[in-house]
């Protein structure tokens, strides 16, 4: 992965104590109670810094920021990073001068807030620098990647559940029958049916028997009056009544058959 430019702030704590420590005789690892921690070789402030996949531990002047020293990280943890086996607040770090020459200090933290958010950004960047590798892997070689399998293993089955509507098993709604292909609506509830009223002196044929004018219940009991033709059109309606009733009853006599 290449390395970015610009070069970010992972961790800034405003206290840090750097010791003096003692050649490592044996590999059980560093012990803080050896250093003389009331005794600080440097007090200052401490500054965790990424560039790329790099980490940075800066140690620094309080008031002015000029570097006291610093520590390159490439991995963690690692040789450029260890903890003490005695103590959470102390770590070993591997600082270098730019000229190849390297060194092992002490430093301490008074807070023991301060020394796991220093421990938690190394691990947090570190861990950001294995995805990103990942991902660039994955880049270059997608059919490489792990496939995900999705049928079914040998004897496995699975369950469904379907809920069942009203109505759609033992109880079956029924319909009513329609004539002539038609389905007709039911009135609305509560509705009336209109009745229409004839003409004064007939009657209305319904189903083949005579029924009386309906009286409306605005006119106080008596029937409302059909409305009369005018004169002008009386004769137009005549003529076709006259015409339509001829036609319809005239028969040929033995042969069944009407003339239109």
């Amino acid at each position: 992965m290449e390395e970015s430019g610009y070069e970010s702030v992972l961790c800034v704590k405003p206290d840090v104590h750097v010791y003096r420590i003692p050649p490592r005789a044996t590999n059980r690892g560093y012990r803080a109670a050896e250093w003389q921690l009331d005794q600080p070789s440097w007090s200052g402030r401490l500054r965790i810094t990424a560039k790329g996949q790099m980490a940075y531990i800066k140690l620094e002047d309080r008031t002015s920021g000029e570097l006291f020293a610093q520590a390159p990280v490439d991995q963690f943890p690692g040789t450029a990073v260890e903890s003490v086996t005695d103590s959470s607040r102390y770590f070993v770090i591997r600082i270098e001068d730019g000229n190849g020459r390297r060194a092992f200090i002490g430093i301490g933290f008074g807070d023991r807030g301060d020394a796991f958010d220093f421990n938690v950004a190394l691990q947090d960047h570190f861990k950001w620098v294995k995805q990103q590798c990942e991902f660039a892997k994955q880049a270059q070689n997608p059919d490489q990647g792990p496939k995900l399998d999705l049928g079914f293993k040998e004897g496995q089955t699975i369950k469904l559940n379907i809920a069942k509507k009203e109505g759609a098993a033992g109880n079956p709604r029924v319909r009513p029958a329609s004539t002539g292909g038609l389905s007709l609506l039911p009135p609305p509830p509560g509705g009336k049916t209109s009745t229409l009223i004839p003409p004064p002196g007939e009657q209305l044929a319904v189903g083949g028997s005579l029924v009386q004018p309906a009286v409306a219940p605005s006119s106080g009991g008596a029937p409302v009056p059909w409305p009369q033709p005018n004169p002008a059109t009386a004769d137009i309606w005549g003529d076709f009544t006259k015409s339509t009733g001829s036609t319809s009853s005239q028969t040929q006599p033995g042969t069944g058959w009407v003339q239109f």
